[in-house]
Order: structure tokens, then sequence, then C-alpha cells
């Protein structure tokens, strides 16, 4: 098991201790608890304090609150809200951008909110004992945590601040009601952290050696990359040249062909061995799943988010709980396996696609080419659309059983345990030929050649048809629509009574570009934290 994974499973429980207490009875210091008062002494209890920012960091996803980036997807022109027939209308409240959908869903976000923030409170915590410690012959230790523990603020960070525009700007610990603070605030913020990051930390040139191990930690070459992408949301969606006079163009643009040139990345030769599922063939005979999938911390996974099958309900949260949300409702068709119907594909994408595009294929399950539609239960399923998810599916044998069988509990609701590769190398490329790489050409047709096709001249409009493409999926699409403008994206994911079905009858989905232009693009600040702040957080415009 990788070494980050493995800690990460110890720091569940000592978590619980080391970021929060309650006075004893006794005005002693306790010997065998963790607590704020007898920790941060050593270069070894901020090793695990780390372990328990990243920890901090699965827990967005592994808690089954309201996933970023199932959330990026329904919000995109991909897909739809989907979910089952009887179920709530929270997914259409997000799709359509309109809490009428449901009025009572008023707290979506809630639970999301509150982990983000629990993980930020954990990464200013570290930094705040940092600056106490006496680092004198352990200098490379101090610099390499705090600049992985920056890169994780600045994470949380962007995810914050992409769904909700204006978010309370917190650097210290503190349990203080503050008002929010403007989106750039919040940048400058960002990306000083992942200046600092792309400065100082490790840049080992990958290796599966290395990855076997190390695999989801923060480095030089992940802080880079995402770098690159918090840079092209800003600048394009706030209509600026740099990041508050912390970066600019150049200075992104060094880093990212600093990746390309030195950090050992490289496309996976065949696209659909990127995904477990696009690459697993169900063998009948033997019960078994024969696979070509390139593994965990293969060659083009810059950065990835870790996931653990000993998700449990004891409090045990380090599952891919979004994962199950995407899967086919309540079908088992190996190698896929079933899940709650949520993201129901938009037929547009399907069509849109190059005949001859390997991504095609291996990105989407076309329930009826597949031989599914026997099996399936249209019934129980809402806004079916044909298509759903390949990319990031639960997985079954071919008798139907979970391959969770013999692992943890073995329960597909929350032992899913599919890494999510936060930032590929594919990405790099298309990120350093957007900023005008004197390679652009080339990085540009890498990307195409891998997936079969021919080569275009690149442009900017060619390489955000090319992302679209690429990255379905993986919670991008969204934010490249937003980052050209509220209207772009307004035009793009509109639709007028498009025909679907739900629970095996005719319906229709209708999203008002209107709706996204009120909004501007952002979500709904969860009731439930304005109520608790006394009126300090105010809620976005369109979501009162």
């Amino acid at each position: 098991m990788n070494k980050l994974k493995r800690n990460i499973l110890a720091i569940g429980v000592l978590s619980l201790g080391m970021f929060s207490c309650s006075e004893s009875y006794l005005d002693v210091e306790p010997e065998t608890s963790i607590f704020d008062s007898n920790y941060y002494k050593t270069v070894e209890d901020f090793e695990m304090a780390l372990v328990g920012c990243y920890d901090g960091y699965q827990v967005t996803t592994s808690n089954g609150n309201q996933s970023f980036y199932v959330t990026s997807e329904v919000l995109s022109d991909n897909c739809f809200g989907g979910t089952g027939n009887t179920d709530g209308r929270g997914y259409q409240v997000l799709d359509r951008f309109d809490l009428s959908q449901s009025p009572s869903d008023n707290n979506i976000f809630n639970g999301t909110w509150s982990d983000y923030y629990a993980g930020i409170f954990r990464c200013n915590k570290l930094l705040q004992k940092m600056t106490e410690m006496n680092w004198e012959g352990n200098e490379d230790d101090q610099v390499r945590i705090e600049g992985e523990t920056r890169f994780l603020r600045a994470k949380l960070y962007f995810d914050l601040v992409r769904l909700f525009n204006r978010i309370p700007l917190l650097t210290e610990p503190s349990t203080d009601n503050i008002p929010q603070s403007e989106p750039a605030a919040v940048y400058k913020l960002i990306a000083e952290d992942l200046k600092f990051a792309s400065e100082n930390l490790d840049a080992p040139a990958y290796s599966a050696e290395w990855a076997a191990e190390n695999d989801g930690r923060a480095t030089q070459w992940a802080a880079k990359a995402l770098l690159g992408r918090v840079f092209l949301f800003y600048t394009g969606y706030y209509g600026q040249s740099n990041i508050e006079g912390v970066v600019d163009n150049a200075y992104v643009l060094a880093g990212l062909e600093n990746v390309i040139s030195e950090g050992g990345f490289g496309l996976v030769e065949e696209y659909k061995n990127l995904w477990e599922a696009a690459s697993s063939v169900p063998n009948v005979e033997n019960n078994t799943l024969e696979t070509t999938w390139a593994g965990r911390g293969n060659k083009e996974a810059v950065f990835t988010q870790k996931f653990n099958y000993t998700q449990d309900y004891n409090g045990n949260a380090d599952g891919n709980r979004w994962l199950v949300m995407m899967g086919m409702r309540n079908t088992n068709f190996s190698p896929y396996g079933k899940g709650w119907g949520a993201c129901t594909v938009n037929p547009e994408l399907w069509k849109d696609y190059d005949t001859n595009d390997a991504r095609k294929k291996a990105s989407i399950i076309d329930i009826v080419g597949e031989g599914i539609e026997s099996t399936f239960d249209l019934k129980d399923q809402r806004e079916y659309t044909g298509y759903t998810n390949k990319k990031y599916t639960p997985m079954c044998l071919p008798d139907g059983t979970t391959v969770l069988e013999g692992l943890g509990d073995g329960n597909f609701q929350h032992s899913q345990y599919q890494d999510f590769i936060v930032i590929r190398y594919a990405d790099v490329l298309l990120m350093a030929a957007e900023l005008g790489s004197s390679n652009a050409q080339s990085y540009y047709d890498q990307v195409r050649t891998r997936a079969g096709l021919t080569t275009k001249t690149v442009s900017k409009e060619n390489i955000m048809d090319e992302r679209r493409y690429e990255f379905a999926f993986e919670g991008l699409r969204y934010w490249d629509l937003l980052r050209q403008g509220v209207s772009v994206a307004a035009s793009a994911i509109a639709v007028s009574n498009y025909a679907v079905l739900s629970g095996n009858a005719d319906d229709q989905v209708t999203i008002d570009a209107g709706n996204i232009t009120t909004t501007q693009g952002f979500m709904q600040i969860p009731n439930t934290q304005i109520t608790l702040s006394d009126g300090v957080l105010k809620q976005n415009a369109g979501w009162e």
C-alpha cells in the first residue's frame, strides 16, 4: 500500500485528539493522548500533522457530502442532474441553477462548506505551530512540510472560491465569524501558497518506484500545474492579466514548461488505460476482470487524491463517496457496478465526439450500444439519456458481485477506493499551449495523436474544444466554460425542453441561460452557515 495511504489511515484516529480537545477535570498534561499542548514538538509530530492535512483534504470527498467534482459535472453541459426518479431534486437545483426546483434544498453545500473549512483549519494550525518550532538542523523538513501544507490549503481554497466566489478568508486557526473576502484576496493567498510550494517542494522526476510510495503527495510539479489552472481561471473569469501581482503569464508558463521538460511525466499510450472500467473486460468463465489499466501512480498522474476501502459507519471516512453517485442506477453490468444514477450524460456530447476519437468510448457508457438496456431499470432512473460516465464508476465482476467483496466491509456506498487524478500530464500540455508556449503546436498534437486524430492548427478555440473531449467527467469542463465568460457558459449549458425519460416516462430538461447569468455561475451559500454567522455571511445573487 502507498505510504501516504497508510499514514492517512493512521491519522484518522489520531486527528481526533490532535486538532481538538476538551478540558479535563484533572489539571495535568495527558501522557497518552495527542493534544495541542503536548504536540508539535518534533519533526515527526509535524509529519503526522501534515498527514492530518491530507486526511482533511480527503474528507472533503469521503464524508459523503456534496462533492466538488460531481457538482462540477452537473453544472456543465456534459451532464444533466439525473439520480433516482423518486429522489429529492437537489441535483436539479444545481443542474438548472434554480432553487425553485426544490426550495427546501437550501443547504446542499452545508457539509461541503464545513469539511473544507475543517481542512483549512488543520493547515492553518500546522502553519501557525511551525513558527513556534526550532527547526535548526531540520531546515529541509521545515520547507517541505510548509510547502505541502500550503499546497493543500491552496487547493482547498481554490475549490471553495470557485463554488462561492466571496468566502471567509482565514490564514490562522479561528472560530470567529468573519465577513466574506473579495475573491482577489483569496486568489492572492492561493497564488502565494502555490508559488512558495512550486519554488520549495521536492522535484523528483517521475518513476514508478517513487510513485509507489508517494503518489498523492504534493510536489513542485503538482504546485506548478495547479498554479496554471488557478491562473487560467482567475485571469479568464475576472479579466485580469496576473494574479494580484504575485504571478504573471510568463512565470506560470515557465513553471508548466519545467514540468514538461524535467518532471519525467508522459502520456499513457492508450487513452482507455487511464481508467479502470474503460480498460477492463469481464472473463465470465473465471468470474474475473481482465485489464490493461495503467494503474495507480501512472506516468500521467501529476497529482492524485487518494482513497481507501476501509471506510465504515464508525467514523472512518476515507472512501471515494462521489464515485457511487455517478454509477448506473441500481444496475450491475460487468465491469460497471451499480450506483445512484447522477450525472446522466447529455447525448450532445456523445454526438460531438469525432467518430474516430478513442476518447469517446473510453469516456462514455453507451447503454444501448453495449447491450445494457435490457438490464437497466428505467423505472428507477430520472433523466435517462442512454449514456452515462465510464471514467469514474463503481465496478463489479461478471456474476454481479462488487469488486469490493472481501475489502473492508465491502459496502458499495462508501468503500469505493478508486483514486481521482486531479491533474493529468495532458492538462499540463494543453495549459502550456494555451498560455503561449513556443511548443504549443507540438503539445496540442501530442494530445490529439494519442486520441487517434489528425493534427489541427493550434488555437485558443481548438484548445478549448480539445479540453472538452480530453477531460470529460474529470471536473474541468464547467470551469473551462465559466472562465471564458458567464455568457459563454450560459450559452453552452442552456437547453430548452430536451427530451429525456424519468421513471420510463417522457420528461424534459430546460436550463435557463438567465439563471446562470443571474448567479454569475456561483453556488448558494448554505443557509445554515448564514444563520450560524448571525447574518455576517451574505447569500450569492440568484439564490436568495
